[in-house]
């Protein structure tokens, strides 16, 4: 069953509030959630921003959950123009050069500046990575991961001194997957499929995937990015 760009699931959470990241990735930041074949959510979801998928058409479970402040494009030429604009700024984000190389350590218990920070293959964070932005409220972080992105239960990206998660930038070669519970923030850009597990959220960014997967879990979401 090869099916997925993006997928949702909000069992039994209420209130949830979604909203996408303007800055770089082009008409793809006012989208929430975009997705490449099938957007699947099964709970009480509220995305602000749009909502969208490309070029599958296929998206489910809206309602229960619902889409404020924005409109659901389902394989038409917004969400195409949305996807070119997310291929732009993943290759963006992965042509950069390199601040510094984490290869082979995990982004727990560390905290980092601004600058771009390169995994040759995959990234893990367990326990909590803070971003210190230096009272510069501009300042970007991004992450270029080479293959997937796994966080640990109860994980966590705490911003610290102006640090916005609307200027953090995830670019991952494969699939990205949060933990239970886990706390994150940031713009996620997957090549292939984002999953979030029971409880996890993301606060200050968007979820958005360009290709196609499979997944499995509970998923729970958060946006506080201004458009």
């Amino acid at each position: 069953m090869r099916i997925l760009g993006m997928a949702f699931a909000a069992t039994a959470l209420m209130g949830l509030q979604f909203q996408a990241s303007a800055q770089l990735l082009g008409t793809a930041g006012s989208y929430a959630a975009l997705g490449g074949s099938t957007v699947t959510n099964t709970g009480p979801t509220v995305l602000t921003g749009n909502l969208g998928v490309w070029p599958g058409t296929s998206i489910t479970g809206f309602p229960p959950g619902i889409v404020v402040s924005g409109t659901t494009h389902a394989g038409d030429a917004a969400a195409h123009q949305a996807q070119i604009d997310l291929t732009t700024a993943y290759n963006t984000i992965a042509g950069e050069s390199v601040t510094q190389t984490l290869t082979g350590s995990d982004l727990g218990s560390r905290t980092l500046t601004p600058g771009v920070y390169f995994f040759s293959s995959s990234a893990q964070l367990t326990g909590t990575l803070i971003l210190n932005a230096q009272n510069n409220p501009n300042a970007r972080f991004d992450f270029q991961i080479g293959s997937t992105l796994t966080t640990a239960s109860n994980s966590a990206v705490q911003l610290i001194n102006g640090a916005d998660g609307c200027n953090v930038y995830w670019q991952i070669g494969s699939s990205a997957t949060l933990g239970t519970t886990t706390s994150f923030n940031g713009n996620l850009m997957a090549l292939t499929s984002i999953t979030m597990n029971t409880g996890a959220t993301i606060a200050n960014g968007s979820a958005l995937a360009r290709n196609g997967a499979q997944w499995r879990g509970d998923i729970r979401f958060k946006y506080y990015c201004h458009l």
